[in-house]
């Protein structure tokens, strides 16, 4: 039996099976241990990760008296918070299909304009910035006519190119997320700017450190939490970007509950752009592969960070970036009524619960069937997702084809 308790009331015996929160907040490479070592007690209360997910049959319960939550309590808990995101707003997009070869060509000029970018920036070379405002308009016109196409190809990266596209997917994250905020054309480009070079302070982390394999130690972990001071530097020293730009790459890990990094801010104190910044970062990490760990898939990664976001992140902005990216983002694989697997292919405008899906396989019969591609919207009362499901239970290997037709 599973059990969601606060770290506070973590007791060595106890069997943790999962962090509530991102991997980058924790120095443990494995989620799932017996808790024996004080030193890792005290590392996990020193993390600023709040809860954390026990197995009681494999190790010890709470006290009667120490207040814990069933999966069964938290999974409301986070069905109310997606279910708050239900959007009705309207806006005229080309279709994803459209929109496809176009981004997937952006993804591989953007990965290069980054690598450029980084590696002028480790050799002590001026950032090239009208190159890379000029990258973030195109980005920016991909966003606007179809935001899912670029949004979801960034995630593909493998592991050796996450530090590069990883810039890119935030810079088209944030363009949305600014978009569904309706922030003006101005602020939507600073903030795709801010995305673009929020992570720039990696140039002074060493690539041992950065992709290695296992868990960091200690003095690893604090070299990698250095990055917003040393971009925060070599941007002040550039001459050339926004207090707001600035102010993302040297505050997108602080946490509205305070115990994020390196200032501890607070709340308000967080700049609303820091706090977008906070949560597009977040995403596009944990859906992403990396020398460590494999990327989590993208509806359990919205749903893992609404179990989460009471702390970490701004209500209004996290409910804003789930109307951004969806309920069931683009290339998830779900569960329908009728006993279907399908992968979404496409956003409706009008409901997060009933996006367009591409079905393909029997879940009764476990066999193949004639690919469907379904509007669910239009389906209501006949057809629906009752579910998310593990493409690694299945054994699917190349579940993205079916949504981006590239691979």
């Amino acid at each position: 039996m599973l059990k969601r308790i606060a770290v506070k009331d973590i007791q060595l015996g106890m069997f943790i099976c999962e962090f509530c929160g991102s991997w980058m907040e924790h120095p443990f490479w494995k989620t799932k241990f017996l808790l024996t070592d004080e030193k890792d007690m005290q590392a996990i209360l020193a993390s600023g990760i709040k809860e954390l997910w026990i197995d009681v049959t494999q190790g010890a319960d709470l006290g009667a008296a120490v207040p814990g939550k069933t999966e069964e309590e938290v999974a409301r808990e986070t069905e109310a918070v997606l279910l708050g995101a239900e959007k009705t707003q309207h806006s005229e997009k080309v279709s994803l299909e459209d929109e496809i070869q176009t981004a997937a060509k952006l993804c591989a000029k953007a990965k290069e304009a980054v690598i450029e970018m980084f590696s002028d920036a480790r050799m002590g070379k001026a950032i090239k910035i009208e190159q890379a405002r000029a990258l973030v308009e195109d980005i920016s016109d991909s966003v606007l006519r179809q935001p899912h196409a670029l949004i979801s190809l960034a995630r593909l990266k493998t592991a050796d190119e996450y530090t590069y596209m990883h810039s890119v997917a935030v810079c088209a994250l944030m363009i949305a997320l600014a978009r569904q905020l309706n922030l003006g054309e101005d602020g939507v480009r600073e903030a795709g700017f801010a995305g673009l070079l929020h992570d720039i302070g990696k140039v002074g982390i060493p690539m041992k450190v950065l992709n290695k394999p296992g868990k960091l130690t200690d003095s690893e972990f604090a070299i990698v939490k250095s990055h917003p001071e040393v971009g925060a530097k070599i941007l002040i020293e550039s001459y050339q970007v926004s207090p707001m730009v600035l102010d993302v790459c040297l505050h997108h890990h602080e946490k509205v509950d305070g115990t994020g990094y390196p200032h501890g801010l607070k709340g308000d104190t967080i700049s609303l752009y820091a706090k977008m910044g906070a949560v597009c970062d977040v995403y596009d990490a944990i859906t992403s592969n990396r020398p460590y760990k494999k990327g989590w898939a993208p509806a359990d990664s919205i749903r893992k960070m609404a179990e989460w976001s009471k702390g970490h992140f701004d209500e209004a902005v996290f409910q804003a970036f789930v109307k951004t990216v969806g309920i069931y983002p683009t290339g998830s694989l779900v569960r329908l009524e009728s006993g279907r697997l399908a992968v979404v292919v496409e956003q409706n405008e009008t409901s997060l619960l009933n996006p367009t899906v591409k079905v393909f396989f029997s879940a009764k019969t476990k066999m193949p069937i004639i690919q469907e591609t379904l509007d669910l919207s239009k389906l209501v009362g006949k057809e629906k997702i009752i579910g998310r499901e593990s493409p690694d239970d299945w054994g699917f290997k190349n579940l993205d084809k079916l949504w981006s037709g590239i691979g």
